[in-house]
């Protein structure tokens, strides 16, 4: 059985080879990132951050921003032959065996 990122991974290339003709070249998928996370970064530091919301991104969906993040992540993914389902699994299990105690041993993050 396919695990989702696989399968997000493939429903992807399967749209950009159907309705965008080709992927857009490494370099210019990385602007994109960079300008996608930038619109993530905009509404999270109006909306939940010290800076006034302007009127103009009050109607500014989060959700879409972050997939629009994603989307281009699993463009690259995809382009640059990179199993995003194996790295995302091996870097859990990193992370789960090297914080195992840090958080809950945080003072700062205690209630």
């Amino acid at each position: 059985m396919e695990k989702e990122i696989t399968v997000l991974q493939k429903q992807v290339d399967a749209w950009i080879r159907t309705v965008g003709v080709r992927y857009f070249n490494e370099l210019t998928n990385m602007a994109m990132l960079t300008e996608e996370v930038g619109e993530v970064a905009r509404i999270i530091a109006r909306r939940y951050g010290e800076q006034s919301e302007k009127e103009s991104d009050k109607g500014k969906d989060l959700g879409e921003e972050l997939a629009d993040v994603l989307f281009v992540t699993l463009c690259l993914a995809n382009q640059t032959g990179t199993d995003l389902q194996a790295a995302f699994d091996k870097k859990m299990k990193l992370k789960t065996e090297r914080d195992a105690t840090r958080y809950h041993n945080n003072e700062k993050l205690k209630p």
